[in-house]
C-alpha cells in the first residue's frame, strides 16, 4: 500500500482554497492543524467508496500512514496535479501551499500526536452515495467480472438503452466507477441513435455501433476527473430520443478480482438552454510511429480551426503509456498566441484542466496540439521499450486524443454544424465528424 502511495497512484484532492496557511505555533496536532489540510486536499478522494485506497477521515485513520504521507507531500508527488506552472492558471489546480507542506512534514516528525478533539472542525458533509450531483436519471452499465490479477487488460464494448423517450436536455452528467475504483483506468461513453440490430449487454473487444467512428462523445471517467456541470455557464446537452449509451471500459488488475457495474448520472431539464455545451476533439494521433527506445518521440502536430465562437471551459489529453507531455497553444484570429497548457504526463492521472476564467475563442481560432513520447527503459510506466509503438486504441498501442469542453451559442444545431474541423495548417492525421474525431481510416 505505501508503494502505491509514494508512486502517486492515490492521493487525489480538491482545490485548496484561500492565502497560504501560517506556520502554526506550538506542536502541531491533527485535530487543530491537520485534519483541515486533509478536508480541504485529501478526503475528496480518500474515504471509503472512492479511489483512494485508504480513508483520511480521521486521525486513526490517517495515524498509520503518517510517515508516507509525508514522504509524498514533502516530494510533492501529491496530490496528483501535472499541469506545468509556467503556463495558465487553473480553477481546479490540486497543489499544496507551502506551508500546508511544512505543517504536514511538522505534524510527522513531532510524532503526528491527535491534539484536543474540540479543536477539530465540522466534519465535511459528503453528498450522498458518492453522488456529488444529485442526479435526475442514472444509466447503469453492464456488469463486468474482473479476474485479471495483473498485466495489460484490452479495452472492452458493452452497449446499454438510455431512458429518455423524447429529446432531453442535460444539464450536468458524473461518471462513477462501481465498488472497487481503484480497479477502474477510465471509461468512455458514447451516444448513438438505436439500431434494429444492437445487441445489449454484450461485451468484446471491437469497437461497437458508431463508439470513435462518428459517434457523439460525451466524455470519460478517468482518476482525478470531476463531474461535467454545466450549469455554471447556464449550459445544457442535448441527447436524443431513443438513444444508446455505449461503454468503453478499460481495466487496470491490481492483485484483486471484483466484479464492477459503471454509473452515469444526469441532471436534465424541460427548457432549452440558452447556451449548449459541446465536446471538441482535433485529434486522435493517427500517425503515430514510435522506433523502439525512442526517447523522445515528436508526434505529428494537430489543429483545427473553429467555425463558431466559443468559450474554452477545460482542457483534457488523452494518452497511453509511452506520453510524457502534451502541449495545448491558442492561435487567435487578431494574432495573438498563447500556450494554455502543458501536461507533463501520467497515465494514471488523466485530469481535466479548467482555466480560471474561460478562454474566448472566436470564430477562427487554431487550436493547436503537440505530443511527446518515451518509448525508452527510462519511461517507468513503459511496458515494452524494445517494441515498435503504432496509433491505436489499446494499451500496447498510443494516441495523442485531444478534447476541449466549451460553451457555444444555444440555437446551433449541432446536428448540421461543425464547430471544430481541420485547419488549413492539419496534417493528414485525423478526420472531424459531428464534433467528435473519428479513429477510422478516411
Amino acid at each position: 500500500m505505501i508503494r502505491s502511495f509514494a508512486a502517486g497512484f492515490v492521493v487525489l484532492g480538491v482545490m485548496a482554497l484561500g492565502a497560504d496557511v501560517s506556520k502554526p505555533v506550538g506542536p502541531v496536532t491533527f485535530s487543530k492543524d491537520v485534519l483541515p489540510i486533509l478536508q480541504r486536499n485529501c478526503q475528496n478522494c480518500h474515504r471509503p467508496g472512492q479511489i483512494g485506497p485508504l480513508s483520511l477521515l480521521t486521525y486513526e485513520d490517517a495515524r498509520p500512514w503518517a510517515k508516507a504521507i509525508k514522504a509524498a507531500v514533502a516530494s510533492k508527488k501529491m496530490p496528483p496535479w501535472f499541469a506545468d506552472p509556467d503556463y495558465g492558471h487553473f480553477s481546479n489546480e490540486r497543489t499544496l501551499k507551502p506551508g500546508e507542506i511544512d505543517t504536514l512534514v511538522r505534524w510527522v516528525d513531532g510524532g503526528a500526536v491527535a491534539g484536543d478533539p474540540h479543536d477539530a472542525p465540522a466534519a465535511v458533509a459528503f453528498p450522498a452515495e458518492g453522488w456529488r450531483i444529485k442526479p435526475d436519471v442514472i444509466v447503469r452499465g453492464v456488469e463486468y467480472r474482473v479476474t485479471q490479477k495483473s498485466g495489460i487488460m484490452p479495452w472492452m464494448y458493452v452497449t446499454v438503452p438510455m431512458p429518455f423517450k423524447e429529446d432531453t436536455w442535460v444539464t450536468s452528467m458524473e461518471m462513477r466507477p462501481g465498488s472497487n475504483p481503484a480497479l477502474t483506468h477510465h471509461y468512455c461513453i458514447f451516444i448513438t441513435p438505436h439500431r434494429e440490430d444492437t445487441k445489449y449487454g454484450v461485451f468484446s473487444e471491437k469497437t461497437q455501433g458508431e463508439a470513435t467512428a462518428g459517434a457523439p462523445f460525451e466524455g470519460c471517467y478517468e482518476k482525478g476527473q470531476e463531474e461535467f456541470d454545466y450549469r455554471p455557464q447556464h449550459a445544457g446537452r442535448l441527447i436524443p430520443a431513443n438513444s444508446d449509451m455505449i461503454f468503453q471500459m478499460h481495466y487496470a488488475p491490481n492483485g484483486q478480482e471484483a466484479a464492477d457495474v459503471p454509473q452515469v448520472g444526469f441532471t436534465v431539464t424541460k427548457d432549452r438552454p440558452a447556451r449548449q455545451y459541446v465536446f471538441l476533439n482535433v485529434g486522435s494521433g493517427r500517425q503515430i510511429n514510435i522506433k523502439p527506445n525512442d526517447p523522445d518521440y515528436k508526434a505529428p502536430e494537430q489543429e483545427g480551426v473553429l467555425t463558431v465562437d466559443a468559450e474554452i471551459v477545460w482542457m483534457q489529453a488523452h494518452a497511453h503509456y509511452r506520453a510524457k507531455e502534451m502541449t495545448f497553444s491558442i492561435a487567435f484570429p487578431d494574432g495573438r498566441e498563447e500556450t494554455a497548457l502543458r501536461v507533463h504526463w501520467n497515465p494514471y492521472w488523466q485530469s481535466l484542466y479548467y482555466p480560471s476564467q474561460p478562454i474566448m475563442a472566436p470564430k477562427g481560432t487554431r487550436l493547436h496540439v503537440m505530443g511527446r513520447y518515451d518509448n525508452s527503459a527510462n519511461n517507468p510506466f513503459n511496458p515494452d521499450p524494445n517494441a515498435p509503438v503504432l496509433f491505436g486504441e489499446q494499451a500496447k498501442d498510443e494516441m495523442l486524443f485531444i478534447t476541449y469542453g466549451a460553451i457555444v451559442d444555444g440555437s446551433l444545431d449541432l446536428a448540421k454544424v461543425k464547430v471544430v474541423q481541420p485547419s488549413p495548417k492539419a496534417g493528414r492525421d485525423y478526420t472531424i465528424l459531428e464534433n467528435t474525431a473519428s479513429l477510422s481510416p478516411k
